[in-house]
């Protein structure tokens, strides 16, 4: 029998002792039939795997627990602000638990009565308001008819009112959102209730967290620990001081104003004012001024007017005089850096970062100043925003000669010379 084509090619590639040559390699991107998987292949899957859950994780616990992490936040900062005079009080030989629960209790008090006196207040005003309600509206409409020729009347305008649809979608919309405000209301307070454990916590066991977060550190880094702590308390007492007294300030000044204008409730307004002015950045000047604006409004029109002139005169005189005298030691920070660390911290944290964005800027800017080496500022006039001596003259002197020069003169003059320079070559 004749043999085969396999037969043929295997005899033909035979080596002349008799043994089989060795297989070829495989072609680019084949595998042979015994090509095995590489044992760190698994393996680096099964850890690509586990990162990427653990990611995934960490995500998902990060976004759910975003709001306890800004009420630890928030009490950690009040705990420092508290800490100057919770220290005070221990050294005097008071335990430091009894001595933030005094603190504690101190500020309950002038924050509870200061919202009862509101309370009260703004009922009046509504009262009032509700009382002198159709008074109101028969000069509007009194204005009306004489300025427009028409002949409208109190009971047509109420009727109406009444009647309307608009009227009756707000109450109805107001009657099913009363559980949502309750719910809110009832977070609110938990949401307070948690920030104030964490706050007296940090402020009562501040030496064993810090004893507990040195524990786990070498020497010189609890040293540069301590420091910034240290730091971050002068600067955040610092900056509530520095408020507090301005708040004081500001509510006296604007109490005399009221006072002297015969403006009700103007105590209650006084301290409205100087708080919300100081404690709320930005836009607190304007929040502040409203209230006392209204309330004037109501006694006399042009009163509001001169409580809005003596506001923008007076908040002149705070950001220009009194705030960098008072805040020179405690938050010796520029205007344009606060600003900016607010409109940050806004963005970043909402009404929370606005807060906090001045203290943790300025102690930020304190600790990395220590570390910063710095030189001697040299005499150069250019320095303070000066011009050399005579340097001025002569750039005047230079754009009057350019100013007083004639285009053609420049081009001839330019010709010329370009002529010269032929005639040298």
């Amino acid at each position: 029998m004749a043999p085969t084509d396999e037969a043929d090619e295997v005899a033909r590639h035979a080596s002349p002792l008799g043994t089989t040559p060795p297989a070829r390699p495989p072609a680019d991107g084949a595998a042979g039939p015994n090509a095995r998987m590489p044992r760190w292949l698994p393996r680096a899957m099964v850890l690509a795997l586990a990162l990427i859950a653990v990611f995934q994780l960490g995500s998902w616990a990060f976004h759910q627990l975003t709001g306890l992490l800004i009420n630890v936040l928030i009490a950690f900062f009040l705990a420092l602000a508290i800490e100057p005079a919770v220290s005070w009080m221990a050294s005097r030989g008071m335990r430091r638990g009894l001595a933030t629960f005094l603190v504690f209790f101190a500020v309950l008090i002038v924050s509870a009565g200061f919202v009862t006196l509101l309370g009260s207040m703004l009922a009046g005003q509504i009262i009032k308001i509700v009382e002198d309600f159709p008074n109101y509206l028969d000069s509007v409409i009194n204005w009306v008819n004489a300025h427009f020729k028409t002949d409208l009347k109190r009971v047509d305008v109420q009727e109406g009112v009444l009647r309307s649809d608009w009227l009756r979608n707000y109450v109805q919309n107001s009657a099913t959102g009363v559980l949502d405000v309750s719910a809110q209301v009832l977070g609110g307070l938990f949401q307070l209730l948690t920030i104030a454990l964490f706050s007296f916590y940090f402020a009562a066991d501040g030496p064993r967290l810090r004893r507990a977060l040195c524990s786990i550190l070498p020497p010189a880094k609890q040293a540069e620990v301590l420091r910034a702590w240290e730091i971050a308390v002068n600067k955040t007492g610092g900056y509530i001081y520095s408020r507090g007294l301005m708040a004081l300030i500001s509510g006296v000044a604007h109490y005399i104003l009221l006072q002297a204008l015969e403006v009700p409730y103007a105590p209650v307004l006084a301290v409205w004012v100087g708080l919300v002015s100081q404690f709320i950045p930005t836009i607190g000047t304007y929040l502040a001024g409203a209230l006392p604006m209204l309330i004037a409004f109501t006694v006399d029109p042009w009163y509001a007017l001169w409580v809005l002139v003596f506001v923008v005169i007076y908040q002149q005189f705070e950001n220009y005089v009194l705030q960098p005298k008072l805040t020179s030691k405690t938050v010796d920070i520029h205007p344009a850096v606060a600003f900016g660390s607010v409109v940050a911290g806004t963005a970043l944290m909402g009404a929370v970062g606005a807060l906090i964005a001045i203290p943790a800027i300025a102690t930020l800017q304190a600790f990395l100043g220590a570390y910063v080496k710095r030189y001697d500022v040299t005499d150069d006039p250019r320095v303070h925003g000066h011009r050399r001596r005579g340097e001025g003259a002569r750039l005047f002197a230079r754009a009057r000669a350019l100013w007083e020069r004639r285009p053609g003169e420049q081009d001839f003059g330019s010709g010329s010379s370009r002529d010269s320079s032929r005639g040298s070559s």
